[in-house]
């Protein structure tokens, strides 16, 4: 994020960051810029909060798998509806470190922690997944921490596109679940990298590494919730795109901009 912030010459007066709380949430305090660490589950409306009031800020929301899934699920879920220009990162290690230990909602099934003895019950939810099946969304990507290069790729789309930008990061906690992700990590070919040219182009060392890829449209949502779903690989990359959904921030704009006469006679014609 840093590397992106200089690449795209970002002024740290007009860039702020907003987290909840949790692991993920100190991310504000490693940025050379505006931040508001908020409360539990609470980064979006926040964020949303900021950027209706200071349209012309770059915003990014960074929350965990239990900020955003758990207590923040509501936010999550109109944050999507409302596509805002912002850029939502959701730091995913599938369980609460923060808190020492306790099952999140993206906890695998059969996993003992603090609040799961016996494993966890439920199927773990799918971040990416139930983004794609929400109302207006616009762009959704998973990407891992062990692959920085195409995780700055992703980033970089993400913020460039308009809209809300979703992208998931699988993040390795090594204190709770250490080795968790090396079946991917110690085996390339349990990822699949989707490329094309409306979304990651490889560089030769990625396409040196990652010998099993996809040409995958971003503009085909039905085959985007199909990777998200998928268990024998690992998706990386932009599972779907669409720049047409109309962005919150550019409808009241239009109508902040409205003549007072013009205001004065919608709301009569409403009366």
């Amino acid at each position: 994020m840093q590397k992106l912030c200089r690449d795209e010459n970002l002024p740290r007066e007009n860039t702020v960051f907003v987290s909840g709380i949790g692991c993920s949430s100190r991310f504000p305090h490693y940025m050379n810029a505006y931040g508001f660490h908020g409360l539990h589950g609470r980064a979006l409306p926040v964020a949303e909060g900021i950027k209706m009031a200071r349209p012309d800020l770059h915003v990014f929301v960074n929350t965990g798998d239990g900020d955003c899934c758990s207590i923040g699920a509501g936010h999550w879920l109109h944050a999507v509806r409302y596509n805002m220009n912002m850029t939502v990162m959701l730091h995913d290690n599938r369980i609460y470190g923060l808190t020492k230990n306790q099952a999140s909602p993206t906890s695998p099934q059969g996993l003992v922690t603090s609040t799961t003895p016996r494993g966890a019950t439920l199927q773990p939810l799918t971040a990416v997944a139930a983004t794609l099946g929400m109302s207006n969304v616009s762009f959704v990507a998973p990407a891992a921490d062990w692959v920085p290069g195409i995780l700055y790729d992703i980033l970089h789309l993400a913020f460039l596109h308009r809209g809300l930008s979703f992208v998931s990061i699988l993040q390795r906690c090594p204190h709770y679940l250490p080795g968790h992700f090396d079946e991917y990590i110690k085996n390339p070919e349990r990822t699949l990298l989707l490329t094309h040219p409306k979304g990651l182009q490889l560089d030769e060392a990625s396409a040196r590494r990652f010998k099993s890829r996809e040409e995958h449209d971003p503009a085909d949502l039905s085959r985007a919730q199909a990777l998200a779903t998928m268990t024998d690989k690992l998706a990386l990359g932009i599972l779907y795109r669409n720049e047409s959904v109309p962005c919150y921030d550019d409808m009241r704009r239009r109508e902040q901009h409205l003549p007072i006469e013009d205001k004065i006679a919608a709301l009569e014609r409403e009366f």
